[in-house]
């Protein structure tokens, strides 16, 4: 392994860290703004100017993949300035270190899952309806107690592949160009990769850009909850590399299924299922086999799992970081 690839490892470990220490750090960004907000007010401003109403879906459809072109390639650039100024300097390293953590959703991923428990357990229904509105796309009006759960559950999940692992696969692979280049993509997806009518042709190129992105990810990250199931109480590795591998790619989406049906394994649940989105209804089947009556000791089992898989991750890195940096055989 290359001294690069070496420095990489360790500044991942690095970002892991502090984003499990410090998470969003609000009192940071209430100041300046956080980088994905400036993706954001971005993608924002290419919508407003490039998919008006009055264009034809064609034209709104080459304008969307003009848009994700020149965003995507803008965030790359500033990623390899940024890592250029960094390079052999020792606040580089801290700033580099900063930059990784910032662009991590490890930690706020875990809280606002932890939000959606504590709301259902003190205020019921309605309190999680509102705290789950957050964190998923799907309509909260048409949930109960245990669709709030199982959503929590799905998004933790899926989250954990575009918030976690894919961030660190593409840093790992590419370092800041490759990390800033797959978080304006994945806010790209987020914003406008949808199947509204005002998304469907010029968040096309978005929607599919991110699919492709996340065709490694995905399956990393449900082989990593497979691997945090060995060492959960009650945790079913079996049946979590089982239903993986069954329904996987039962899923609307070509890689959320990965995460999902590992987590449904793992906890003895059934996920996913038909879902009511402000687009209509999504008939997916369901992922696994078990109950689909999630509660909210279902979400505690899942942030659980969530957190060994984390720390599984973090420690392979280091790992592997250790076994280069000693020159020992990977």
């Amino acid at each position: 392994m290359t001294s690069a690839g070496a420095d990489r490892l360790l500044l991942l470990v690095a970002g892991l860290v502090i984003d499990g220490l410090f998470g969003d750090m609000p009192a940071l960004f209430r100041h300046i703004p956080h980088p994905i907000v400036l993706a954001g007010r971005a993608i924002a401003f290419f919508d407003r100017k490039l998919n008006r109403e009055t264009r034809s879906e064609q034209s709104r459809h080459y304008r969307g993949i003009i848009t994700v072109i020149v965003l995507v390639g803008t965030a790359a650039a500033l990623g390899l300035a940024i890592e250029w100024i960094c390079r052999g300097n020792p606040l580089g390293v801290v700033v580099e270190a900063l930059l990784i953590a910032v662009l991590l959703a490890q930690r706020s991923l875990y809280d606002h899952v932890a939000v959606v428990a504590e709301a259902l357990n003190s205020g019921g229904l309605a309190a999680g309806r509102a705290a789950v509105r957050h964190i998923v796309g799907r309509d909260p009006a048409s949930l109960d107690a245990h669709g709030v759960a199982r959503a929590a559950i799905e998004s933790l999940a899926e989250n954990f592949s575009d918030g976690v692992v894919a961030p660190v696969f593409w840093y790992l692979l590419l370092g800041l160009p490759g990390l800033f280049a797959y978080k304006m993509a994945n806010t790209l997806d987020s914003m406008i990769g949808h199947r509204s009518p005002r998304y469907r042709s010029f968040g096309w190129a978005a929607a599919r850009f991110d699919d492709l992105l996340n065709l490694v990810p995905a399956p990393i990250s449900g082989l990593l909850l497979v691997a945090a199931a060995v060492f959960a109480k009650s945790g079913r590795p079996d049946r979590a590399l089982l239903i993986m591998l069954r329904d996987g790619r039962k899923h609307h989406s070509p890689n959320a299924g990965w995460p999902e049906s590992a987590m449904a394994g793992a906890l003895g649940l059934a996920l996913a299922g038909p879902r009511r989105y402000p687009e209509g209804l999504v008939a997916d089947p369901w992922l696994g086999d078990g109950n689909a009556r999630a509660a909210t000791s279902d979400i505690a089992r899942a942030l659980h799992l969530y957190r060994l898989a984390c720390l599984i991750e973090a420690g392979m890195l280091l790992g592997v970081w250790l076994a280069a940096h000693l020159k020992l055989p990977i």
